[in-house]
This record gives structure tokens, C-alpha cells and sequence, in this order.
């Protein structure tokens, strides 16, 4: 089993909320990956979509594409038309010799708004959930055929967010469908990432490590109107080794299950307050001693 380090950009430059690092220029992100000593690099939405200028660009900082989030609309429109609206996200990928497609479904999803509730989180009822994951199944029986790994985000703010959430979209969905197992987005979501990691091995496509600082998102939630963005604001997230998870758990239930892929340090921040630099450098540092301790072996 081999494993490899990687890292999302939204610690530098979030995507929902540009106001949070949005001036940053992009090969200022890639040389702190570089220095950091990450090996590949999310999907960002300031990265060029040309694989004959992307594939160089992140050449010259010695990273790999992971792979990238791709927002999804299968609760409203048909397996075949999510295939085709997803065909310059499915050839990017192919391109740059990406193994995994992450899929998150967006449609309702409010994680985005600045002024909605994460109390307003959508559900789905069991026709819903039929509906949803058939149609989802077919989506990932296609990029199985690609040769890429279909990995779900599930997420605070969608429709699979807590436990239930989770065992409704395991029981609608094929065995096509893995997961990105996302530590903190489970855990604060009220799913245990270790107890989720070692009963779904089968799932498990890919892993996002956040840790979480619990009594910020209690405090957020408590709050009338509190949404995820308030959340994100008030320094719920951050990375594995500053907040609450177990990262030698995570790392154990990993090499239990002989996970091989991709371990990525993701961590929602201000960057204006949490250095991206010196938080990745953190992260990384926490994962290597965790993950060399269980015996999971670096590429």
C-alpha cells in the first residue's frame, strides 16, 4: 500500500468566498506547495483549464494534479446530461494523468451562501434518495469506465451530511460510488471518519484532512442564522495536528484497510490569519509522523 501527499489550494485562495486570498497569485500557491514538500495539488478555480498550459505550469513546481471538485446537478437533470456537462472537467483530468473524479452535488446545496442557515441544509426523502443514486450510480459506472476512481465529497451544507444522510446515500448508490472520505466535514457532520473508513473500505477513493476546532462550530450553529461560510470565518477548520481529531486513528484505519491514493491537507481558512505556508507545513508534518507509525508507506 502506498500513499501520497497532496494538498487543496482554498487554504490560499477559497473559491466560495474570493475575498478570502483572492488577490494571491497562483505561483505563489504552487511555490509554497513545492516548498511545503506536497506532491500534487488540487483543482482551484484560478488554475488554467488548458492541460498544454496547466501540465507545465505545475512541472515547474514539481506537482502532480490530483484531481479537482465537480459540482454536480443530478437533482436536477438526468445521468446522461450530468455525463455530457461533465466531459472539459472528465478530459482536464485525463489529460494531466489524474486518477480521481471528486463529484459533490450542488444543486440545493447552501454551503456557498453567506446569509443561509446551516440549519436550512436540504434533505432528501426516499424517493429522493432512489432517484438520486441511481442516477448517481450511473454517473460513476461511466468514469470507472474512464479508468478514474469516482469519489463523492459528501459535505456540511448538501444533502449528504450526517450520519443518516450517509447510510441513505450508501444503500441508494452501486459499488461504483467511493467516497472522499473527508475527516472534517464528517466529524462535524456527526460522522465518526474512523468508524466511516473502517466499515466502507470498499468506499474509501479518497481522503481530505481537515481537523475541526468543535466549540467554534458549536458556537456558529448556535447562533440564529449561523451559516457554513460563518463557520469557515470563525476558524471551525483547520489543519490535521491543531484541532481536536485523532490523526493517528485515521491514519491506523487506513493501513487496516490498505488504503492506496491520495491524502490531502485541506483546511477552509483566512489566510490573512493562518498562514497557508507555515499551517500546510503543519499538516504535513502531523500526517508523515501519523502515517509512518501504521506503517503506511509514502511513494
Amino acid at each position: 500500500m502506498t500513499i501520497r501527499f497532496g494538498v487543496s489550494p482554498i487554504a490560499w485562495i477559497n473559491d466560495d468566498m474570493p475575498e478570502l486570498g483572492g488577490d494571491t497569485p497562483l505561483e505563489s500557491v504552487l511555490a509554497d506547495c513545492q516548498a511545503i514538500g506536497f506532491e500534487g495539488v488540487e483543482l482551484g478555480g484560478v488554475f488554467p483549464r488548458d492541460p498544454a498550459v496547466l501540465k507545465p505550469l505545475l512541472d515547474r513546481y514539481g506537482l502532480d494534479l490530483v484531481g479537482g471538485w465537480y459540482s454536480g446537478n443530478l437533482l436536477a437533470h438526468s445521468a446522461e446530461d450530468e455525463i455530457a456537462a461533465l466531459q472539459p472537467h472528465l478530459a482536464l483530468l485525463k489529460a494531466m494523468g489524474c486518477t480521481v473524479f471528486i463529484h459533490a452535488e450542488t444543486s440545493n446545496a447552501i454551503h456557498g451562501a453567506r446569509d443561509t442557515a446551516l440549519s436550512a441544509t436540504p434533505r432528501l426523502d426516499a424517493e429522493g434518495w432512489t432517484l438520486f443514486g441511481a442516477r448517481l450510480t450511473k454517473v460513476a459506472d461511466y468514469i470507472a469506465a474512464q479508468g478514474l476512481k469516482f469519489a463523492y465529497h459528501h459535505h456540511l451544507g448538501t444533502v449528504v451530511e450526517r450520519p443518516q444522510d450517509l447510510e441513505a446515500f450508501l444503500g441508494a448508490t452501486g459499488p461504483s460510488v467511493g467516497l472522499t472520505v473527508d475527516t472534517g466535514h464528517a466529524a462535524l457532520g456527526g460522522v465518526d471518519p474512523v468508524a466511516l473508513i473502517r466499515a466502507h473500505p470498499e468506499r474509501v477513493a479518497h481522503v481530505h484532512c481537515k481537523d475541526v476546532r468543535r466549540e467554534v462550530f458549536q458556537s456558529v450553529i448556535g447562533q440564529k442564522g449561523g451559516s457554513f461560510l460563518d463557520g469557515v470565518l470563525a476558524g471551525m477548520f483547520t489543519v490535521p495536528g491543531d484541532g481536536g481529531l485523532d490523526y493517528a486513528a485515521v491514519m491506523q484505519a487506513l493501513a487496516e484497510i490498505n488504503y492506496s491514493g491520495w491524502i490531502i491537507v485541506e483546511a477552509e481558512q483566512d489566510p490573512a490569519i493562518a498562514n497557508p505556508r507555515q499551517y500546510g507545513e503543519m499538516g504535513l508534518a502531523t500526517l508523515k509522523k501519523e502515517a509512518a507509525a501504521t506503517g503506511l508507506r509514502a511513494a
